[in-house]
């Protein structure tokens, strides 16, 4: 079965190649794929840019998260959730 997108840019984030889950997350407008792109701009060092993208994934920032933190978080997500 092919790797969904979602599922391809947080594999992207934990192995450091941000760059493309960004270009991953600017193609899904889903909350997950806001999520993606909030998780992006927190590796990025970009809090207001990632507040931005977890308002749109109807999220809060967690005070003080580490992005691996939150790719974790999204990881488990992702795997309570049917595909």
């Amino acid at each position: 079965m092919p790797e969904s997108p979602i599922v391809r840019a947080v594999r992207c984030l934990e192995i450091g190649e941000w760059q493309t889950a960004h270009e991953i997350a600017q193609q899904d407008a889903s909350s997950v794929g806001c999520w993606v792109h909030g998780i992006v701009h927190l590796v990025e060092g970009d809090l207001e840019n990632a507040k931005y993208w977890y308002g749109r994934a109807h999220r809060t920032l967690p005070r003080g998260a580490t992005a691996a933190a939150e790719i974790a978080a999204l990881r488990a997500t992702l795997a309570d959730s049917p595909q």
